[in-house]
């Protein structure tokens, strides 16, 4: 469930990166907002599955308040997901070796 997890985050963060650093500079910057609403709801969709699956796929994965708190919170800020993902990287290994 981490891996899926781990992918959902990782759509969700490219989708910020397609929003920010392409359809948003081809509004302000070339006056095109072509790509704005597709982009944007694609992001808004991948940002509502994060959510999701924070709680379908964290809950018995040994995370502690504080660790639930992070990957909620840094959901919320740009690129924010790419830095939470050595610690589910690292909560999945250790799944992974426990299981072995």
């Amino acid at each position: 469930m981490l891996k899926t997890f781990r992918m959902i985050a990782l759509v969700e963060g490219v989708t910020t990166i397609a929003l920010f650093l392409i359809a948003m500079p081809m509004k302000y910057w070339l006056g095109n907002d072509v790509l704005i609403r597709p982009v944007g709801m694609t992001h808004g969709i991948a940002w509502l599955a994060y959510v999701v699956a924070m709680m379908v796929c964290l809950p018995g994965k040994g995370f502690s308040v504080l660790e639930w708190l992070r990957t909620f919170v840094v959901a919320l800020f740009p690129f924010g997901t790419f830095l939470n993902d050595p610690l589910i990287r690292r909560k999945q290994a250790a799944r992974e070796a426990l299981a072995a």
